[in-house]
């Protein structure tokens, strides 16, 4: 062999061990990570999704890939963008709301699926039971549209003389009939008459509030949707602008400049889903991890807002109030 040769054989294998290397380390695993949503008004929660999967040994874009299909509000889009993460084969899809997690169910029964709902998953199909969950998928239950009556309780002792009320539901949502009947019973419970309005855009928004300044509404109730949640500002604007009292599910609602919010912590369920993820990633069955229901309750109540509003919190209320917000 001559020199010319030997060097040749030589480079040729040295091109060759990167190859080989490359060849034998096992691909990054992808997380598919599927929202009604938007990616703006999440951005700190996503933050702690993705500190909780670091916890875990899972960095993005070092160990671990994350593909994010955000359907804006449009729920419609969430089959298509649930096809394509099946047919990427991601380890995981992590389905944050109630429409992500019935659709991501509806696409795969071997994929694993980590959710965020905001209501009874077993009551949603979702799960055989909390305990048990069975087949591909798990989570984290925030019982948002459970908590109805208590914000109407909340809004009855804040309102003494509150006789109307509306409810701000979106047709669209999987479960809207189901936090109507809710309202409903309660508000009679109370003595209080239901007004229901619907938005599934921001023009129907702004329809829905002319509505209840027309039927004199003294307060309203915004069910828990992702759309509602992603518009959040212009609900509160709104609701200063025609001076309408509101109670919503979580706290950037009160934060944003509504009123008052009781419900559950978001910041703990996205840490929560970050663990379940990390685990599934980590080899665990999620027919063996019991639905996570989130037992942190927070009451806050916006004193800017209130003032605007004309609006004095009783002091029984305010000692109760985990955070006041100005």
């Amino acid at each position: 062999m001559n020199r010319r040769q030997f060097i040749a054989l030589v480079g040729g294998a040295a091109a060759a061990w990167p190859l080989a290397a490359r060849a034998q380390q096992p691909a990054m695993p992808v997380i598919g990570y599927l929202s009604a949503g938007s990616p703006g008004p999440v951005a700190p929660l996503m933050a702690v999704l993705r500190q909780s999967l670091a916890e875990a040994g899972f960095v993005e874009g070092r160990n671990v890939a994350i593909e994010y299909r955000w359907a804006e509000g449009q729920y419609d889009r969430l089959p298509t963008f649930a096809a394509e993460l099946v047919r990427r084969q991601v380890a995981v899809i992590v389905a944050s709301s109630n429409p992500s997690g019935l659709v991501a169910k509806a696409a795969t029964a071997t994929i694993p699926i980590v959710f965020h709902v905001s209501s009874d998953p077993v009551r949603l199909g979702l799960v055989a039971s909390l305990n048990r969950p069975g087949g591909n998928m798990t989570g984290v239950n925030s019982f948002v549209a459970e908590l109805g009556a208590k914000q109407l309780g909340l809004l009855r002792e804040l309102l003494p003389t509150a006789a109307r009320i509306g409810l701000l539901v979106n047709p669209i949502n999987a479960n809207v009939e189901g936090v109507m009947k809710d309202a409903t019973v309660a508000a009679a419970t109370i003595g209080i008459q239901i007004d229901i309005v619907q938005a599934s855009d921001s023009r129907e928004i702004e329809a829905a509030f002319a509505t209840l300044v027309r039927n004199r509404a003294d307060a309203l109730v915004i069910g828990n949707d992702t759309f509602f949640y992603n518009r959040r500002v212009q609900l509160a604007t709104l609701a200063i602008r025609h001076t309408i009292p509101v109670v919503a599910g979580v706290r950037d609602f009160a934060e944003a400049g509504g009123l008052m919010s009781y419900g559950t912590s978001l910041t703990e369920a996205f840490r929560q889903l970050g663990v379940y993820t990390g685990r599934i990633l980590n080899g665990a069955n999620p027919a063996d991890l019991p639905v996570v229901q989130s037992t942190k309750f927070e009451l806050v109540i916006n004193l800017s807002t209130a003032r605007a509003l004309g609006i004095e919190v009783p002091p029984m209320l305010l000692a109760r109030t985990d955070e006041v917000s100005e």
